[in-house]
Formats: C-alpha cells, sequence, structure tokens
C-alpha cells in the first residue's frame, strides 16, 4: 500500500491545495452532520438559507443559482424542499415577470437563525476558536485573491 506524502515531501502549492481540499470537505462534512442531526437541514439547504437570511429583498432565483456553490438544478431542488417544508417562499419578481424571487419565510427566519448557531458550535473548537484574528484575515485574503481571478477570468471570456 502506498504511503501518505508528508508536508516536507509536497511542494508548498501541493501542501497549500491538499489543505484547502481537506479543511473544506472537513468542515463540510461537520456541519452538515450537525445540521441533519439538529435541524433535519441538509449544509445545501442551509448555504441557501443563509444567502436568503443575507439579503434584506427577496432574492431572485438565477442569483441563487450563480452564488452559492451548488449547479442551478440543485438550487431548484433545494428551494422545492425548503418550500415544501414552509421556509421559503417564492414569489414573482416585481422586476421581471419572467423569474421568480424567492425569501425566507418567518418559519424559515427561526430555523435558519437556530441552525446558525448550530453550525456555529459546529465549527467553533477546529475553526473559530482555534483560529485568532490574524489567521481568519490571512484567509479571508486568500480567497478574495481567489474569487477576484475567478471574475476576471469569467469576465475575459463574456
Amino acid at each position: 500500500m502506498p504511503k501518505k506524502l508528508t508536508e516536507a515531501e509536497m511542494s508548498a502549492a501541493d501542501y497549500a491545495f491538499y489543505g484547502l481540499v481537506w479543511a473544506g470537505t472537513t468542515m463540510t462534512e461537520r456541519v452538515d452532520k450537525a445540521l441533519v442531526k439538529a435541524h433535519d437541514l441538509p449544509v445545501s439547504w442551509f448555504e441557501v438559507m443563509l444567502w436568503l437570511a443575507s439579503s434584506p429583498d427577496p432574492v431572485p432565483a438565477s442569483v441563487l443559482g450563480n452564488s452559492t456553490l451548488l449547479s442551478r438544478s440543485q438550487v431548484s431542488r433545494v428551494v422545492d424542499a425548503l418550500r415544501a417544508r414552509g421556509l421559503v417562499a417564492r414569489t414573482p419578481s416585481t422586476r421581471d415577470a419572467r423569474s421568480v424571487e424567492v425569501s425566507l419565510t418567518p418559519a424559515g427566519r427561526e430555523v435558519f437563525a437556530a441552525a446558525d448557531a448550530t453550525r456555529r458550535e459546529a465549527l467553533a473548537e477546529d475553526f473559530t476558536d482555534l483560529l485568532d484574528g490574524e489567521d481568519l484575515e490571512a484567509l479571508g485574503r486568500v480567497w478574495r485573491k481567489l474569487k477576484a481571478a475567478k471574475a476576471a477570468r469569467s469576465a475575459e471570456g463574456a
């Protein structure tokens, strides 16, 4: 059986990439498990609710599809499931008669608040309690750089 490479055997770029993948997978699995156990709410549903909770106005469905890490068809299925539970509402867009907007219902806001507390608790021991402000700022700088590069590539292709 092949042995695992150690940090010393990897290039800095490979180790950093592995770290991103490991951290994303580990934290997502931890949050998903906690949210499902406490609220019967998969992390993909929470992600859609997070975007809705962050907006003071209803969000066009197309914006959710472009903003989340989910595909547009996944977003549509998640919105349908959340709607079936009474957590979101779909309304015709006031700006574009061809599209719909999605918003949290009052029950959805309550469930989101409880789920967000669960998410924070699930991440605390191995993320927010472990990392200091400087660490969090460094991660923020990395994400902003990666997102800006992606946006620039997208703009070039447009």
